[in-house]
């Protein structure tokens, strides 16, 4: 378990992660999403053990990371940017990722580096981006870790080789309970593979939970009411808009709950629709002054 408590740090007078806490269970797909600048990265990188707190702690099954090369054997990390010595082809880093990580596999190296049809020989350098990708996930799967941690995993990476990086990864999960630690843009990806999600904005977490308990909690509603009729301000309404006469609705609470209420004001037509990950981040952070705003008008 990944557990962060009261982590704050500051660049430069400029306060990074406020007083941050959060947890990632074991075995859980937890998805780290948030605006540019909300402080990912930051988080990401004193869970790896890379940044010393300012204040708090960030530990591992109760023991800290930072400084702690047996914590830290158990985990690995993509950066958005790959490492590799600049020199060094999958061969070289292979070997040098042998020597650190114990539980390194040989078999799970070949057939990766098989499946994703890469020359070791050559150096990565002279890979694209997108190869550059490949090559540091299946050096980090065949580290057999018990923690991964990605940061934009497949940015760079054509549609056949994002899905099977991301099969690869599930079918770790599934085999091993490998805990997996994942940021990324792309919400529709990420709704597909998390069960867990933080939303983080200006370095705090303004939720966590279950994805499913997360989707449960709002609701979208699509509704015609009668002819002088209004919506209450007793609804919990996030967002409201219309066109014409058809209203649309996003409510904080259950699907129960808001079919009771909308049954209740008797209107003309009315149907909740599931949300979706990236529209419940938007309508939560727009609650934090962080809505999608007409700038030309």
């Amino acid at each position: 378990m990944i557990e962060v408590r009261n982590l704050t740090k500051t660049f430069s007078r400029v306060r990074a992660l406020d007083d941050l806490s959060m947890t990632v269970p074991d075995g859980a797909v937890y998805g780290l999403v948030g605006p540019n600048g909300a402080g990912k990265s930051t988080l990401i990188r004193h869970v790896t053990g890379i940044f010393r707190p300012d204040a708090g702690t960030v530990t591992v099954d109760g023991q800290p990371v930072y400084e702690n090369p047996a914590v830290k054997s158990r985990i690995a990390y993509i950066p958005d940017d790959v490492f590799y010595f600049p020199s060094a082809s999958i061969a070289e880093m292979r070997r040098f990722y042998e020597g650190i990580y114990p539980d390194f596999s040989d078999e799970r190296y070949q057939r990766l580096l098989e499946a994703f049809g890469l020359n070791e020989r050559v150096q990565l350098r002279r890979f694209s981006k997108g190869m550059q990708k490949q090559a540091a996930f299946l050096l980090a799967i065949a580290l057999c870790p018990k923690i991964l941690i990605l940061d934009e995993p497949v940015d760079g990476l054509d549609p056949v080789m994002r899905r099977q990086m991301w099969s690869v990864l599930m079918q770790d999960v599934a085999e091993r309970g490998t805990t997996v630690l994942l940021s990324s843009h792309n919400l529709r990806e990420l709704e597909d593979v998390c069960d867990h999600v933080g939303i983080l904005h200006q370095g705090k977490l303004l939720l966590e939970r279950p994805l499913a308990e997360l989707q449960g909690s709002v609701v979208k509603a699509q509704l015609v009411l009668r002819e002088g009729d209004t919506v209450p301000e007793s609804l919990p309404v996030l967002h409201q808009s219309a066109v014409g006469r058809v209203q649309t609705l996003i409510l904080r609470c259950s699907q129960a709950e808001a079919e009771t209420a909308l049954h209740a004001l008797e209107p003309v037509f009315y149907d909740l629709i599931p949300l979706t990950l990236e529209e419940v981040f938007i309508y939560e952070l727009g609650g934090e002054g962080y809505a999608v705003r007409d700038i030309l008008v």
